[in-house]
């Protein structure tokens, strides 16, 4: 027979838990079950009680679900004690148990809700939450309940409903302020999540979480400033909280203090040390760093503690693209990818590399960058109507994107011909920047000044950029970046301007559909090349590049090679584009041209493994270490002066120079490029046929070859072109801006005027 509960016992159990008199309470229960074993509320009472105060009270509560079978009460506490150490398929089986005893349970409704959320099954724990609330609608902990399990089911919209309602019932609950901003800031709706954190804190002033997210936010919105004022504070509250030291860390990379950076990064990492976004994190100020090497084996100790961390795979193939490790970035691209599908900066970053491989077949490159279109276009949502009159003669808004308005190749190029866009007043073109940059320098206030209207866009989402820009009425969207690092290509898949098009920072296909048009010339891209391409093709009458000179007064010096007595080959390029084939034809070069030697010159040659790498790959091909000459980074008028000990600049393919080409012909010295059959392969025939030395563009290997021994043994003639090439290529195309300009305006008005020509034809 079970133990007949006396009723005075019963009272005084109870009277003592209502006023949270627990030690008492724990005493007075075992003395009862000392008594009676069988007492089954006595077995109760001393389990829930030991759980209030952090003891075990799992087996009391066992023993009272054995005792009262049909106690709900007792199963619902025996699933939260259950759930509390992790056994949370155990513990739904008791809230089940106790649902069955009673089905209007709303606690037992709401904790089995809670169990579900914890196991992943967020459709069943809707339901229960759900049914809770039917039961006891104003149960403000199972509306923030829900709302969790909503936004994690990517209902946002309905989650903020919940968390609102949790406040409106409880307007101190400082948890359901804080879960509202998490989903007003995944709704992009950054200023409403701002006052949600802050009303959270202003209940609740020492949670280190809700000033960390607050900080994140805030950095969102471009409020840099007040981010490390939360981010400090968050650290205040809670000295070992990682995730702020992280946080910070990454705000302090983006400013460029990279070793403020550092030290935040290596100070989460103290106090976490498996803390796999932390180390990925100090892998890229590393590397923005030029610590290569480091970079790596942060990289490396990320994948370790959380081998499916799909980014951390695609950085680890930045850093040895930078490396020049070609092969094993691509490799660690493919397995980001693998790991998520639909990691764009992955795919983005294989793109980039694989155009330095000499083996791509063109049909594969565009494959690859139509399903990186395909992969951005899923995440969008493109507009479909604009407010722009298709009016062919009115003037034009003109939007240019990019991560490299300041000390930068993009930088160099885009100065000079922004000036002469705007030099003549033009009231045909009214020009907006939106740079995806933090840093600035002196170019990017004279970049600045060209614009009418600049918009810092760093860490923007490419919804809250697409509505800017198609805010602002942007008639011609121009990309400059392609898939080079800071680019914002998924905002093109927005489609936030009726026209779309990709010039200057990139030498391939982007495969955004919703791109239009890609800007080249006649000598870089053949017709026959078209076809690899997602955009249609609109080419510049001579060149689809100007290049700015540089502010530097740096003098073309005499030929080297009257004093020296020998000829200097040099590559002034990114050792990344030294590939096999490169060495081995460069090999041969000196070999055919006796007593000559090679300089390159790359930050990375900073490194004694790569200079010792570069050594060892000549030395195979049968040149002598004495023949090479290895430098690495300088201050940018040293980096110029360079040339001045050059002869003959030797061009890298299938990636030629772009910025290192220009800068050697303006520092006199010619630059002797191989034709390739691909637009980026072409870059040096367009620049060369632009320059007039197509006598420097060499049909195959063995005509580089002869045209390396030709011109390096006629140094009368090499001489007398130093001397004269300075102002032959000033007056090119490829640096004269404002011819440039007017060939470029013309570009963007036949643009602008099919579209017109479309909408109105569509229209009628």
């Amino acid at each position: 027979m079970p133990y007949a509960q006396n009723p005075a016992e019963i009272d005084q159990l109870v009277a003592l838990f209502n006023a949270g008199h627990f030690v008492e309470l724990e005493s007075l229960s075992r003395r009862i079950i000392e008594q009676c074993s069988d007492s089954g509320f006595a077995w109760k009472i001393l389990g829930t009680c030991l759980e209030v105060q952090s003891k075990d009270g799992l087996p009391a509560l066992q023993r009272a679900a054995e005792l009262l079978p049909e106690d709900a009460d007792v199963h619902s506490n025996l699933g939260l004690a259950l759930k509390n150490r992790g056994r949370l398929d155990e513990g739904v089986v008791s809230y089940h148990r106790a649902l069955e005893i009673n089905p209007d349970f709303a606690e037992a409704h709401s904790n089995l809700g809670a169990a579900q959320m914890d196991l992943g099954r967020l459709k069943d724990a809707v339901m229960s939450l759900s049914r809770a609330l039917e039961i006891r609608p104003s149960y403000a902990k199972v509306h923030n309940n829900l709302g969790g399990a909503l936004k994690d089911l990517g209902r946002r919209d309905e989650a903020v409903t919940s968390f609102r309602r949790a406040h409106v019932i409880q307007p101190d609950y400082a948890k359901a302020h804080s879960n509202l901003g998490a989903a007003l800031k995944d709704l992009e709706r950054l200023d409403d999540a701002v006052e949600s954190y802050r009303r959270a804190l202003n209940i609740e002033s020492d949670s280190a979480k809700v000033h960390s997210n607050l900080g994140v936010t805030l950095k969102d919105l471009g409020s840099l400033d007040d981010a490390i004022v939360s981010f400090r504070r968050a650290q205040v509250v809670q000295p070992d909280y990682a995730i702020a030291h992280s946080n910070l860390g990454l705000l302090l990379k983006d400013l460029g203090k990279l070793d403020e950076a550092v030290t935040s990064f290596r100070r989460a990492l103290n106090i976490e040390s498996d803390y796999a976004e932390a180390h990925n994190n100090l892998g890229v100020a590393l590397n923005d760093l030029g610590r290569l090497e480091d970079a790596v084996l942060s990289y490396r100790r990320a994948q370790v503690i959380q081998p499916d961390y799909a980014i951390v795979h695609s950085n680890l193939g930045v850093a040895l693209y930078d490396l020049a490790v070609l092969n094993d970035a691509v490799m660690n691209y493919r397995r980001a990818l693998v790991i998520q599908s639909d990691c764009a900066e992955a795919q983005s970053n294989l793109l980039f590399s694989q155009n330095y491989l000499s083996d791509q077949p063109a049909e594969v490159l565009l494959s690859e960058a139509r399903w990186f279109g395909k992969m951005v276009a899923q995440k969008a949502r493109p507009y479909s109507e604009w407010h722009n009159i298709p009016d062919p003669g009115r003037s034009l808004r003109v939007g240019w994107v990019s991560g490299d308005f300041r000390n930068h190749p993009v930088g160099y190029f885009v100065e000079g011909v922004l000036a002469a866009l705007v030099g003549d007043g033009s009231i045909h073109f009214h020009h907006f920047a939106y740079h995806n940059h933090s840093q600035t320098d002196a170019l990017t206030e004279r970049i600045r000044t060209c614009f009418q209207e600049w918009h810092p866009v760093m860490g923007l989402s490419d919804q809250r950029l697409a509505e800017r820009i198609h805010n602002d009425g942007i008639d011609i969207l121009l990309d400059l970046s392609g898939h080079t690092a800071h680019n914002r290509l998924p905002v093109f898949a927005w489609k936030p301007a009726p026209v779309q098009a990709s010039w200057l920072g990139y030498f391939a296909t982007t495969g955004v559909a919703e791109i239009d048009y890609l800007i080249a010339d006649p000598w870089t891209l053949p017709t026959a090349e078209e076809a690899h391409f997602s955009e249609k093709i609109w080419r510049l009458p001579e060149s689809r590049l100007c290049f700015s000179p540089p502010d530097l007064d740096v003098a073309v010096s005499p030929l080297p090679a009257m004093t020296n007595g020998y000829i200097t080959f040099g590559c002034l390029s990114k050792l990344s584009k030294i590939n096999d084939a490169v060495v081995d034809l460069w090999a041969r070069v000196l070999a055919a041209v006796p007593n000559s030697c090679l300089l390159l010159k790359s930050p990375l040659l900073n490194e004694p493994p790569v200079r010792q790498g570069i050594l060892r790959r000549f030395s195979a091909k049968g040149i002598s270490t004495d023949r090479l000459i290895l430098e690495g980074s300088s201050a940018r008028r040293e980096y110029l002066a360079t040339y001045g000990r050059l002869d003959i600049v030797l061009d890298t393919f299938p990636f030629p120079g772009g910025t290192t080409s220009v800068e050697s012909l303006w520092m006199g010295v010619p630059v002797l490029t191989l034709m390739g059959e691909r637009f980026l392969s072409r870059q040096g025939v367009g620049l060369l046929m632009n320059a007039g030395l197509s006598d420097w563009i060499a049909a195959d290997p063995n005509d580089y070859i002869s045209l390396a021994v030709s011109h390096a043994g006629n140094l009368l003639k090499l001489a007398s072109l130093r001397q004269c090439l300075r102002q032959r290529i000033l007056m090119s195309p490829v640096f004269d801006a404002k011819r440039f300009a007017r060939n470029f305006e013309v570009a963007l008005r036949g643009m602008w005027t099919q579209w017109c020509d479309e909408h109105q034809s569509i229209s009628s």
